[in-house]
């Protein structure tokens, strides 16, 4: 029996949200001549969502076509912005995750582009404690569907999922799993098998679930 934890990005682990903000109205402004210039509020709006649907939410009113290649352009910039300026990671997850690691299969699963998970583990200092990841943007999956394709690949047999908003907690439940709500995120959610309001009360929520399961 192999017991995993594992984690939305966005929200919940850092919070890029800035940076990202940043980094798509600089794509739109030298790259286009759109006049959108997104804020922070419509940032944290759009987080937690697979990117064709934040492509949708940002540019209504243009054919999927085109929402598609003006994501692209703001992904491309996002990912250099952020490269070098990187994003404030959550409190305490240094050593909160790597004690977890001690213990369970750690991994992120995230509805974000290809590569930028990568930016997270490039950068967050504790690479070491994450055995896989996977996204939207590399498979086109549901998040539900990643978390399960994360479980087979690892053999992960019990498992968590940790997030912060509604479509995290619809996730976790489309892969039959229990959810933990980070309350300190962007969102809120009905219904979970733990709330935190910090990562430091994640490993006392994680035992408590899993011990509820033994029992």
């Amino acid at each position: 029996m192999k017991k995993g934890i594992l984690f939305d990005l966005d929200g919940t682990l850092w919070d890029s949200s800035a940076e990202c903000t940043e980094a798509w109205n600089k794509a739109l402004r030298e790259n286009t001549d759109r006049s959108e210039q997104f804020t922070l509020e419509d940032m944290h709006r759009f987080m937690g969502n697979p990117m064709d649907v934040i492509a949708a939410m940002m540019f209504p009113d243009e054919t999927r076509e085109e929402q598609s290649r003006l994501m692209d352009i703001c992904a491309e910039m996002e990912h250099a912005y952020m490269y070098a300026n990187p994003p404030k990671l959550m409190p305490d997850s240094a050593a909160v995750l790597k004690e977890l690691a001690k213990e369970y299969a750690l991994g992120i699963v995230s509805n974000c582009q290809d590569g930028y998970i990568e930016i997270y583990i490039s950068q967050c200092g504790f690479s070491e404690c994450f055995c896989d990841t996977e996204c939207f943007g590399r498979t086109g999956l549901s998040k539900g569907q990643n978390i399960l394709l994360l479980m087979e690949r690892q053999g992960i047999t019990d498992c968590i999922y940790v997030g912060d908003t509604q479509g995290d907690a619809d996730a976790a439940a489309e892969a039959g799993i229990p959810f933990v709500h980070a309350a300190y995120g962007f969102g809120k959610t009905d219904g979970c098998a733990a709330a935190i309001s910090s990562l430091c009360e994640l490993p006392e929520a994680v035992e408590r679930i899993f011990s509820a399961d033994r029992g």
